[in-house]
């Protein structure tokens, strides 16, 4: 076995367990006629009714058309923890599509990127060596560029999630778009914050290497200062060993900074530590907002030191990628690119947007996740 294989085998487990097939009609004529049909989910405030409507129309459309089968591969980061949701909605698709498929990565996210960035270049040619004709990936940055390049020579069809590579020859990028995403996490924390003079914590990146984490912050940063406020960003830490030096610069700042902190903003799934930060340096009263639902981040919801945080939808993220693929495949690109319109932002970006969540609305949100299958 491969080390790719020892690496990756739980995952492929997980996803043969939800493949499944389409459900299939009965023509005038007597045929067979396959049509794909969608999981109805409970409703709730939270159900995203206009990306409904757009993923309605696909299957609409592609229900038009025969059904062909179809092999593919959707390659993540991990399948546990912020991934948990994606590989849920991925796997969800695939069974609803019945497509021969999978979803692709380890029981943890490796704290090595440069090993996880090499499974994952191994991964893609695997999967077109195996006649994979469309390929969903969680891409590490520019180092999976090649590979996915070379897999769209071959005529696969790549969907790039969470994270996009820019320059690559993929078809559709599909999740949040961070420099409007951390311009939202702004505009929310605005109204908590007394009238400046002021300091705002952003807990960000301003690594020029993470594209991403750079917008986020940069959207983030840019409504604070537009305010008048002062903006310190500390760059995030994704280690849980010992005591996260995030953590105690942040309460440092608290306890020291002139003018005073008045607020915080977590931007990545490790907001819950603005929570421990402000818990350390005894300020439940300083608002702060957070971004994802992991739970340990709603723990301090629950504590009252966050007050709201931006969810993205891991769950719609993951379920769009296959429907996505398999359009392309049914009615081409351009058709598929037509339907996703009212939420594309331009000829390859699909924006998923945000759920808000206030600390009021922890538990309604909670038992959204919960009914759809898309607990962290």
């Amino acid at each position: 076995m491969t080390i790719i294989g020892r690496c990756w085998m739980a995952a492929f487990g997980l996803a043969l367990m939800t493949t499944g097939c389409g459900a299939g009609d009965t023509t005038e004529g007597g045929k067979s006629a396959t049509t794909i049909k969608r999981t109805q989910l409970p409703e709730n405030e939270f159900t995203p009714a206009e990306l409904e409507a757009t993923i309605d129309a696909l299957v609409a459309e592609i229900n038009e058309h025969p059904i062909e089968p179809m092999q593919m591969t959707v390659l993540l980061k991990s399948v546990s923890r912020f991934f948990a949701p994606v590989a849920t909605g991925a796997n969800r698709a695939l069974g609803e599509l019945g497509v021969k498929g999978n979803v692709v990565g380890p029981l943890e996210q490796t704290g090595e990127p440069g090993k996880g960035l090499e499974f994952q270049n191994e991964q893609i040619a695997q999967a077109v060596a195996e006649g994979a004709e469309g390929i969903g990936i969680s891409p590490f940055g520019d180092g999976n560029l090649a590979a996915i390049d070379e897999a769209v020579a071959k005529k696969v069809h790549v969907v790039t999630l969470d994270a996009d590579v820019l320059s690559s020859k993929r078809a559709i990028y599909v999740g949040t778009l961070n420099e409007a995403a951390g311009n939202t996490a702004g505009k929310t924390l605005l109204p908590m914050l007394p009238e400046g003079p002021g300091t705002v914590v952003i807990h960000g990146s301003l690594d020029a290497d993470w594209v991403d984490g750079l917008d986020r912050t940069r959207g983030a940063r840019a409504v604070l200062e537009a305010a008048g406020y002062e903006v310190l960003v500390r760059q995030v830490l994704w280690t849980d060993e010992g005591e996260p030096e995030d953590i105690a610069w942040m309460k440092d700042q608290i306890e020291t900074a002139d003018p005073p902190v008045v607020g915080m903003i977590g931007l990545f799934a490790v907001a819950f530590r603005c929570g421990m930060a402000a818990e350390a340096a005894q300020r439940p009263d300083l608002p702060i907002v957070g971004f994802d639902f992991d739970p340990r981040t709603v723990d301090y919801m629950r504590k009252g030191f966050i007050r709201a945080t931006h969810a993205q939808r891991q769950y719609y993220e993951g379920y769009l990628v296959p429907y996505i693929l398999y359009g392309i495949k049914s009615i081409g690109l351009d058709a598929t690119r037509a339907i996703l319109a009212p939420q594309m932002v331009d000829d390859h970006r699909f924006n998923l947007g945000l759920d808000v969540v206030s600390g009021e609305k922890v538990d309604v949100y909670s038992d959204f996740l919960r009914e759809i299958g898309a607990e962290q």
